[in-house]
């Protein structure tokens, strides 16, 4: 039984796509079911090897002289899940749920980011009554993860000089400049020792988490960060040795949930009253961004060889010291956060020391400076830093006929102005620019919120709203 209105073809291809395993580098199902989706309609497409496919579709009657149209959405999604939620995202379909107008999953991402843009391109695609130029449908893959699939994929396969990117919006408004990344993994050689003392799970959680790039000017707490600030505290008074340490799931995701096992030199009462003032400061700290934070400490049994006092400190220094969250913001576009950085990623035990870092920033004077600060801290510190994945941000053109395009048929939808943004958050849109000096691009998109947390939701009144915005303004074309 389906959860959505099965009568409007967006809303039938978005629940086809919750059903079908597509989190980044797990593509090829989806993939290969929208070039057969293409192929039962008589459609042109391209598939490649990293599962990007480009869909062709004729001009309408009438709009085979105007120049061609290139929509753009990447078909991967983050994939959270609560903790107590069993759910595999290599098998599981999405369990939709409806809450107050929103679409929501239970207990995982929802996967909008950016299924709603599959979902309109593929109702344009199969309504053979709508108007528009001729279509290049590009869906792209690996988008969450870096940007790979849109940077892999051969442009000479797109010929149109206009682009709609429709993984961004939020209805009334469109985005105008967007950062560019960079990936940084820390390494750092396992030193063991035997343990020694009494053995210590301290866990942090209840955090909001999200985008690395939408949120994190919010200042909601990092898990990572804040559990290595933990942890510093504790070697002020007890010798510490670290035995693992595992917090957060994506590098470009802000950590909800991280835990540590540690060897103290110190009983339980001793940790507790230790850690009671640190608790209740932090909580304070933090109320306004991240009301239920939650921060426990246990006794545990845990295994007889930790690392090295001397590495745990260094590890646990590095970590405390590591820049972290805004660092810069545009005071010439509305006070933007213009660089940043999320350790995203903490996994370390009796087989692995590494971290995963992401950093961004729309200049990339700045993003030199931020890979400099991260290599050379973890270098004082025994780590190796190796960086990877660095794509191009998109920076404002002043002048763009397709963007003074959409906001008259805006204004003549919604009676007001549509607003522009510029966002901090990783995009397609700056590799597309790349291809031609003269690529005009806009955003659409539906209004979401909480993306890359299991507490997701879109706007289902939205979300028709936009696409009747998508086709008027396709019709406009």
């Amino acid at each position: 039984m389906r959860v959505l209105d099965e009568s409007k073809a967006y809303c039938r291809y978005l629940e086809d796509i919750s059903r079908i395993p597509h989190g980044s580098k797990d593509e090829k199902a989806l993939s290969d079911w929208i070039v057969a989706f293409a192929r039962a309609r008589g459609l042109s497409w391209y598939q490649d090897d990293w599962h990007n496919v480009i869909v062709y579709k004729p001009a309408a009657a009438g709009y085979e002289d105007h120049a061609p149209l290139m929509l753009q959405a990447h078909i991967d999604m983050v994939c959270e899940k609560n903790q107590d939620v069993a759910f595999n995202f290599e098998k599981d379909a999405l369990k939709l749920k409806i809450e107050d107008g929103f679409l929501k999953a239970e207990g995982t991402t929802l996967g909008a980011d950016d299924g709603a843009g599959v979902a309109y391109m593929m109702a344009i695609l199969d309504d053979a009554a709508a108007k528009h130029p001729a279509l290049e449908c590009v869906f792209t893959t690996q988008e969450e993860i870096g940007l790979y699939g849109a940077s892999g994929l051969d442009k000479s396969k797109l010929s149109a000089h206009r682009l709609i990117n429709l993984d961004g919006g939020g209805e009334i408004q469109t985005l105008i400049s967007a950062a560019g990344g960079l990936s940084c993994c820390l390494q750092a050689a396992p030193k063991l020792e035997k343990s020694e003392g009494n053995a210590y799970q301290i866990s942090v959680s209840g955090c909001k988490g999200g985008h690395s790039g939408g949120e994190i000017d919010k200042e909601r707490v990092n898990a990572n960060k804040l559990l290595a600030r933990i942890l510093h505290e504790l070697m002020k008074s007890f010798d510490v040795q670290l035995a693992s340490f595992s917090g957060g799931l994506k590098e470009n995701a802000i950590p909800r949930e991280a835990q540590s096992v540690v060897f103290l030199n110190a009983s339980l009462s001793a940790v507790e009253e230790k850690l009671k003032p640190l608790i209740q400061a932090l909580k304070q700290e933090n109320e306004a961004a991240d009301a239920d934070l939650t921060i426990a400490a246990q006794a545990i049994q845990a295994p007889l060889q930790s690392y090295t006092k001397a590495q745990t400190k260094n590890i646990i220094q590095m970590m405390f010291l590591m820049p972290n969250g805004m660092v810069h913001r545009n005071l010439d576009l509305d006070q933007l956060v213009d660089a940043s950085l999320n350790m995203g990623v903490v996994r370390i035990d009796e087989h692995q020391c590494n971290l995963e870092i992401s950093l961004r920033s729309a200049t990339d004077s700045m993003l030199d400076m931020l890979g400099d600060q991260v290599r050379e801290t973890a270098e004082i510190f025994g780590f190796t830093a190796a960086f990877s994945a660095r794509y191009p941000g998109w920076a404002f053109e002043k002048t763009s006929v397709l963007r003074d395009q959409l906001k008259t048929v805006f204004k003549n939808m919604y009676g007001k102005e549509l607003k522009l943004e510029a966002v901090h958050g990783g995009c397609e849109c700056g590799i597309f620019r790349a291809m031609y000096d003269d690529m005009d691009i806009v955003t659409i998109g539906p209004i979401t919120k909480d993306i890359h947390t299991p507490q997701e939701a879109m706007d289902l009144a939205s979300f028709d709203r936009t696409y009747d915005l998508l086709t008027a303004f396709l019709e406009a074309l």
